[in-house]
């Protein structure tokens, strides 16, 4: 899914092609309202990362995550919850590094300026035991939020059902091998499905 954005008076109008407008405030970075709208030009990449960003946003865990890490103070100074989320879903369009936090970059006019890689840096090395309890507690809190809300849908909580049974009350981890593209020089070695050589860790 690709996105375009407008700028409108101070409002930027965010367009998917599939008919979606998201609606964003250049003061607070998002606004609550969605409108329906077609067309545009100057698309951008990546729609999925202002989906997982605004879930972070209206779930409560950017916020939950900001008061419970401390703030410095001074001008320019980023709220370090709102750091470890813009990683998170800098991770999930590819990062592997601090520095690539540089590729939420190109969504400026929806995220606004991305924080500074010395800036992730500052934020990662804050974290002690402590405010690694603090997001813990933040995060528990938050999913017990959300499975709440889903609990109180008229369809009820969408538990999983394998073979017609309905498995009420167990919790589903889904486990999926991701490949870390690798030389290797063993003799034998073959290549998977995917015509790929690598490691294969399993992901959660």
């Amino acid at each position: 899914m690709l996105l375009t954005c407008k700028d409108l008076g101070g409002r930027v109008h965010v367009h998917s092609r599939i008919g979606c407008t998201f609606v964003v405030s250049k003061g607070s970075g998002w606004d609550q309202r969605l409108v329906v709208g077609a067309g545009g030009k100057g698309l951008v990449g990546h729609a999925g990362a202002v989906l997982l960003r605004k879930c972070a946003d209206r779930t409560g865990l950017t916020n939950g995550l900001n008061k419970v890490l401390p703030r410095g103070n001074g001008p320019g100074w980023w709220d370090r919850g709102t750091v470890l989320v813009s990683l998170a879903v800098a991770i999930v369009l590819g990062a592997t590094s601090m520095s690539d936090i540089a590729v939420l970059a190109h969504q400026g006019l929806v995220f606004g300026d991305p924080p500074s890689e010395p800036t992730v840096r500052r934020a990662l090395a804050g974290l002690d035991e402590t405010a690694l309890k603090r997001i813990g507690k933040a995060r528990a809190k938050v999913r017990t939020h959300v499975w709440t809300l889903l609990a109180r849908r008229p369809q009820g909580f969408p538990w999983l059902t394998v073979a017609g049974k309905l498995l009420s009350g167990w919790v589903v981890i889904d486990l999926d091998a991701t490949l870390i593209t690798a030389h290797s020089p063993k003799q034998g070695a073959a290549a998977t499905f995917k015509k790929g050589f690598g490691f294969h860790p399993l992901g959660a």
